[in-house]
């Protein structure tokens, strides 16, 4: 394979790679914001809480969940020395909090700045483009401060045409047929 092809491979890996690890973040942040609403619901209703309380609490739920399904799922890979765990955890808890005040400034921009105070600015201007923006911070931030993407595995092989794995820039090896061509392909690296 060419070292052109074997960039296009490597640069087509990443972007699996990527969309795994967003797809993953997804989901579990689906599961953290049905942690978060629920508990809210269930606090501010039948509970009784006040309304702030209870969106604190729900909040710390909500953000538990994100970490867990987090540290779980999609960064589980990554390196973990146990005794950063709570840092990590306190690190996720601002990096949340910078995604909310996000959310809270695209909320405040439109109704003080652009003096939209309708239910229906209110929900595109919070729910709608604060929640982009702020899950493209949670995203940002979770994996590169919490999970720092210096201990994720990076892919040091190629796939070749016949299922082996090519080392970028290794030596020559012997083929079934006694030549020695080609870089070396090792075996250790299969899935």
């Amino acid at each position: 394979m060419s070292p052109r092809g074997r960039h296009r491979r490597a640069g087509e890996e990443r972007w699996r790679a990527l969309w795994a690890e967003v797809v993953g973040f997804a989901s579990v942040g689906a599961l953290a914001c049905a942690a978060d609403l629920g508990g809210f619901l269930l606090l501010r209703g039948p509970a009784g809480w006040d309304a702030m309380a209870a969106k604190a609490c729900s909040f710390v739920a909500g953000v538990t969940v994100a970490y867990v399904g987090n540290a779980l799922g999609p960064y589980r890979a990554r390196g973990r020395r146990p005794a950063g765990a709570w840092r990590r955890f306190a690190v996720f808890t601002l990096v949340n909090a910078a995604g909310g005040a996000v959310q809270l400034g695209c909320l405040a921009f439109s109704r003080h700045v652009l003096g939209l105070t309708s239910v229906l600015a209110d929900v595109v201007s919070g729910a709608g483009v604060g929640l982009l923006l702020g899950t493209a911070v949670r995203f940002w931030g979770t994996r590169t401060l919490v999970f720092s993407h210096a201990s994720a595995p990076v892919p040091d092989a190629v796939r070749t045409e016949r299922g082996r794995t090519e080392r970028p820039g290794a030596g020559p090896v012997a083929t079934p047929d006694g030549a020695a061509t080609g870089p070396r392909l090792t075996s250790r690296h299969r899935p």
